[in-house]
């Protein structure tokens, strides 16, 4: 919605005709005004949540959106892309092959590397029914997500330009990869608002893995120009899974609706002379804040969950904090109609001792995500779920440092990596796009690769939303999640 329009829409009749019969609206007919007045009220109330949008663009394959971010990059070598050609090269010098690697711009960790030997995975790929004559390829680390190889949209073909962590995951996150913009959730948010008006429409969780972690700052899901409204609420691990959730001893409820009431009429007052819309975002807040004190503690209580769910979650689901807690709520939170639910997962920045430290977090991330899947399936939610896993870039096929028969390291790879989608309107049980023999390039990138971009206009359009159309403006120009580019990949869609 246009600032001006915003601006309009929260007029009240009293200020309105104060202001004209003051000449400040002079010049601008009162029928005009009252029909702009009325379409902005229609758009952005239709929806009941506060979307934007009033109604989707077109019919939506998914309702909801549940992100599964593997902070630090996992190696598609060792996990999805089997390259069982690569023994061949093992220790060749991946610069003895310029029509591969191309002149690539790599790290300062490596670029002074006197040799960039090739590091075939030391695991074994097994291979799992998805529907199709090939079947999929899946690394012996990850047997349980294996076992839903019938429901992943797997993607060997995803790629970006940003090449060190900070960046590649602002980009995964907002589209860009400097800092300020709003973040996906937030423009989910602000596009189709919320379907649940006792929780968030826009919730975070995060993990702590085992190795390198790299830092994670809450612009990661804020709201960059967009209201404040919009941005992420993150939920903690210990003490309430809210700041500030409880009451103070000696406040009862009685006692907080009071002051609620008192603090939102000085807020009305302060918006009536001012009109600044974050006033009104604020009494929002405050409001959602108020009713997720009853909502929040029934949604963390696994009480009600049967013992065979649990169990099937895996040995840290009761563990605040874990993945597998944050897997279990992120179900339960699609039950209950979270617009966009955010996993962050640390841990997988894997430069040495690469096969020590991938075990310990593919055996923390395996089980739980594909009981996540199995467990939306059969509460008939996977349909119009969308599950979307992967980190901010891949991994080389070269060492970093020494390589030896057990061990090596493996440096950050933008160029062509792994992420696969389940549910919410992809096509289940296939493997789009290939990588070339030493798993370093896309094959037919410029039909097959999938660009960040891409993928957010792809989920953006499982969601009924032209990535194209939603839009904000803000100094002076219009901007989108997208930005200026993004293709729908329509050979992902059901």
């Amino acid at each position: 919605m246009d600032p001006v329009e915003k601006h309009l829409l929260n007029l009240t009749r009293r200020q309105f005709f104060g202001k004209a019969s003051q000449g400040m609206v002079a010049g601008m007919g009162l029928s005009a005004l009252g029909s702009m007045l009325a379409g902005s009220a229609s758009a952005s109330t239709a929806s009941g949540g506060g979307g934007v949008l009033g109604a989707p663009h077109f019919a939506p394959k998914a309702k909801r959106v549940i992100f599964l971010h593997q902070m630090g990059a996992p190696s598609q070598l060792d996990i999805f892309d089997h390259k069982p050609g690569l023994e061949a090269f093992r220790g060749q010098d991946l610069r003895a092959f310029p029509e591969i690697f191309q002149g690539q711009r790599i790290t300062g960790m490596t670029s002074g590397q006197a040799s960039l030997p090739i590091a075939p995975s030391i695991f074994k790929f097994n291979r799992y029914d998805n529907n199709t004559d090939e079947g999929l390829m899946v690394s012996e680390l990850y047997p349980h997500t294996g076992s839903c190889a019938k429901e992943l949209c797997v993607i060997k073909s995803v790629y970006t330009e940003a090449i060190n962590h900070e960046p590649g995951i602002t980009y995964f996150q907002t589209g860009h990869q400097q800092p300020g913009r709003p973040s996906m959730g937030a423009w989910m948010s602000y596009g189709l608002g919320s379907a649940n008006d006792n929780l968030p429409s826009f919730v975070v969780m995060i993990s702590q893995g085992s190795g390198n972690m790299q830092t994670l700052s809450a612009r990661m899901w804020g709201s960059g120009f967009l209201p404040s409204e919009h941005q992420g609420v993150k939920f903690r691990a210990g003490g309430d899974p809210v700041l500030f959730l409880s009451d103070p001893k000696g406040v009862r409820r009685d006692d907080r609706r009071e002051m609620l009431d008192a603090v939102n009429a000085i807020n009305e007052l302060e918006h009536e002379r001012v009109q600044d819309p974050e006033i009104m975002a604020r009494i929002a807040q405050g409001e959602m804040a108020y009713r997720m004190q009853m909502s929040v503690p029934e949604l963390t209580d696994f009480s009600d969950e049967d013992p065979a769910t649990l169990e099937m979650y895996g040995p840290d689901v009761n563990k605040p904090g874990s993945y597998a807690s944050h897997c279990l709520l992120a179900r339960r939170m699609a039950e209950r109609d979270v617009r966009f639910i955010q996993l962050y997962h640390r841990g997988w920045d894997q430069h040495g001792s690469l096969p020590r430290e991938i075990r310990a977090q593919c055996a923390a991330t395996d089980q739980p995500q594909a009981a996540l899947i199995k467990d939306l399936k059969q509460r008939g939610l996977l349909d119009d779920t969308l599950v979307v896993w992967g980190g901010e870039f891949g991994r080389g096929v070269y060492s970093q440092g020494a390589l030896s028969a057990e061990n090596y390291g493996r440096d950050h790879h933008p160029k062509c990596f792994t992420m696969w989608m389940a549910g919410g309107g992809v096509q289940p049980g296939i493997s789009y796009g290939e990588t070339d023999e030493l798993g370093y390039n896309i094959i037919d990138k410029e039909n097959k690769g999938v660009h960040v971009h891409d993928l957010h206009a792809t989920m953006m359009h499982l969601l009924g939303i032209d990535h194209e159309r939603l839009t904000y403006r803000f100094q002076g120009r219009r901007y989108r999640l997208t930005d200026i580019a993004g293709i729908v990949k329509q050979d992902l869609l059901a």
